[in-house]
């Protein structure tokens, strides 16, 4: 059997990792790196010339030109936070290197936190993951298939239409040899109208979509090409050639979630969590630059109070 060069590749290493962030001041000069690339910039007046200082232990710049003091972590995904920032770099690191995923109470024992801080701190990363793959755009050849997270409630109705499960879609553009190339997924009704928003969000020309017989899906060929397969349901459907990739990865994600989490709020959550399996999976082919792209993501992202973190997602 060939080697697996992507599922072999060495990663960020504990040790590594260590070494390039393992004091405070080694993160602090990080996020510093990654937020102003080109030397510090005045969120208010974009003036180079800064005083800097410390309140607390917390590091800040007062501009030269205008007087405008910012922290480090201001406007960032950080902001508010009381926890230093190695114990946000050591969760990136084990969220974004592990295998499957990494629950909230396993970041509990690892960090030496609180659980509820455990739970905040990984749902704002999973935030800064869900904010960075908005804008995922597939093309070429893209097989697209419904599934569902949750059921695990007895009685009503099963299978589609179920009240007790939470819907989303699956869409996974193939290599030349068929094999998943990047993933955009998505909680949503199996309706026209929101999957014709999804493809005309993360679809883009030439494009080939394949999906199944349902009925939802024949809006994809707004989009390009349309190869709609019916497959009639069941264990036939599950191992037929032309859904291979997507079946594939529907199997790792059910799998990775199986086998973390004891149970979370679906209807509540599930786009974080998707968004989790989408952003590691695009950016498995230099699990090395993960972290330092996550601490880019956490940047980009905008504060995210408690309040907002715990309230409801709305799907598309």
């Amino acid at each position: 059997m060939p080697m697996n060069r992507v599922q072999l590749q060495p990663g960020l290493s504990m040790f590594e990792f260590l070494q390039r962030y393992g004091t405070e001041d080694k993160c602090e000069a990080a996020v510093a790196a990654a937020r102003w690339p080109q030397g510090f910039a005045c969120p208010r007046c974009s003036n180079s010339s800064a005083y800097a200082f410390r309140r607390g232990r917390q590091p800040y710049c007062e501009c030269a030109a205008c007087g405008y003091q910012c922290s480090l972590i201001s406007g960032t995904m950080f902001e508010a936070s009381k926890l230093p920032l190695s114990r946000w770099f050591m969760a990136m690191q084990l969220l974004s290197q592990a295998k499957n995923n990494v629950a909230a109470l396993e970041l509990r024992r690892q960090l030496g936190v609180s659980y509820p801080t455990a739970w905040l701190m990984k749902h704002k990363i999973m935030e800064a993951m869900r904010l960075r793959e908005e804008d995922r755009r597939l093309h070429g050849r893209v097989e697209m298939d419904d599934a569902y997270l949750g059921g695990e409630r007895s009685g009503g109705k099963a299978g589609r239409g179920s009240e007790n499960k939470v819907p989303f879609v699956f869409a996974v553009q193939t290599t030349g040899d068929g094999k998943p190339h990047q993933v955009c997924t998505a909680q949503l009704p199996f309706r026209r109208g929101a999957i014709a928003e999804f493809c005309g969000n993360h679809l883009l020309r030439p494009l080939t979509v394949v999906s199944d017989g349902l009925d939802c899906f024949n809006v994809a060929a707004q989009a390009g090409v349309h190869q709609r397969i019916v497959t009639g349901g069941g264990k036939a459907s599950a191992q037929h050639p032309e859904f291979r990739a997507v079946n594939i990865l529907l199997g790792n994600l059910k799998t990775a979630f199986a086998g973390t989490y004891h149970a979370f709020k679906f209807g509540k959550y599930a786009q974080r969590y998707l968004a989790e399996f989408q952003f590691r999976f695009n950016r498995r082919y230099r699990m090395h630059k993960m972290l330092p792209r996550l601490l880019v993501a956490m940047l980009a992202a905008p504060p995210r109070k408690t309040a907002f973190i715990r309230a409801p997602e709305v799907p598309c």
